[in-house]
């Protein structure tokens, strides 16, 4: 084995690089498949392969980049720019349609780039990375656009991305409400033969929306959102007829909405709000014969410079290495 070092100035920063029990480089080197280990000041590399070392250098400069920036080399970070400096590999489909902003060579961005895609939330020790070079698209999209699509397969962060940065437009103060909203499609029931009243009806629908909020944000911050009504939960059919200014909207699920209720939610957006519609073209629920309007949207709308089209796929699965498997697995069936 050859081995490459890296020889660190100061110990503290040693030591927060490592993480606790060396937990970071296990990370570390589980990403780049091959041992790391630390020895006095130096950090050592077990590997034959040149673009292995080139990528854990580039690794190891960003991190300490980011920890004398102030940033904690969390995991979460770790893996972030993990897949910002991975080659891309085999190119894959158009995964967005974006102004100069947001355009490009996806290759040739920069991690503090990358880095300026991460969502501090106002009352969450929880800090959002992008996860993949789709899902810092998907942000900058967000950030630059009145009007997102996020299509992919489960466990791509759709929602859990669009849910963060819509809480800290809201805790900021950037917009005066957040207003979840879904299709309800399911067989043999309906809302009216749910028990409760509309929001208890509706809130398993949105199960997915809130699991990530209350991954975000404490509990009683969450409650004392919805009790002074800064987040509105609406099934879409109830969204006829209003004007939503200065909101964020996120309807999920998107997939399973037919061409009128899309029309329909899009043409609800009002001065200085901001639309976030995810889903997943591969689960579509409605009834044979009645076309998705989510399918339809993507059609005729991706054309329009003002809009942000993200493609996510199985490269930007962050749930497990097993849920990428299976995704792949379908994909190439």
């Amino acid at each position: 084995m050859n081995s490459d070092s890296i020889v660190l100035d100061k110990m503290g920063l040693l030591a927060e690089l490592c993480g606790p029990n060396d937990y970071n480089l296990s990370i570390l080197g589980d990403l780049l498949g091959t041992r790391i280990f630390s020895r006095g000041n130096e950090l050592s590399l077990e590997s034959v392969d040149p673009e292995t070392r080139r990528l854990f250098a580039s690794l190891i400069d960003a991190l300490v980049a980011s920890i004398e920036g102030g940033l904690p080399a969390t995991p979460d970070l770790i893996i972030a720019l993990h897949a910002e400096l991975t080659p891309l590999g085999e190119p894959r489909a158009p995964a967005y349609r974006d102004s100069e902003s947001a355009s490009g060579d996806r290759g040739a961005s920069s991690c503090d780039d990358f880095l300026e895609t991460c969502i501090q939330i106002p009352g969450s020790r929880v800090k959002v990375y992008p996860r993949s070079r789709g899902q810092g698209l998907y942000l900058k999209g967000l950030a630059t656009h009145d009007l997102t699509f996020s299509v992919g397969p489960a466990g791509t962060g759709k929602t859990y991305l669009a849910m963060a940065w819509a809480l800290r437009e809201l805790l900021v103060k950037a917009k005066r409400k957040l207003i979840l909203t879904r299709p309800i499609v399911e067989a043999g029931e309906s809302l009216g033969f749910l028990p409760g009243d509309l929001v208890q009806k509706i809130n398993p629908y949105l199960r997915p929306l809130y699991d990530a909020m209350e991954t975000l944000l404490p509990n009683e911050v969450v409650r004392r959102l919805e009790e002074s009504r800064s987040i509105e939960v609406a099934p879409l059919a109830y969204m006829r007829g209003r004007s939503l200014s200065n909101c964020v909207i996120i309807l999920d699920e998107a997939q399973n909405t037919t061409k009128e209720q899309m029309k329909m939610f899009l043409t609800r957006l009002g001065e200085n709000s901001t639309a976030i519609v995810t889903g997943d073209i591969t689960q579509i629920d409605l009834p044979k014969r009645v076309e998705s309007g989510l399918v339809h949207a993507l059609e005729i709308l991706e054309p329009i410079d003002d809009i942000f089209v993200s493609r996510l796929d199985a490269r930007d699965v962050v749930r497990s290495r097993l849920v990428r498997k299976i995704i792949e697995a379908y994909e190439n069936e």
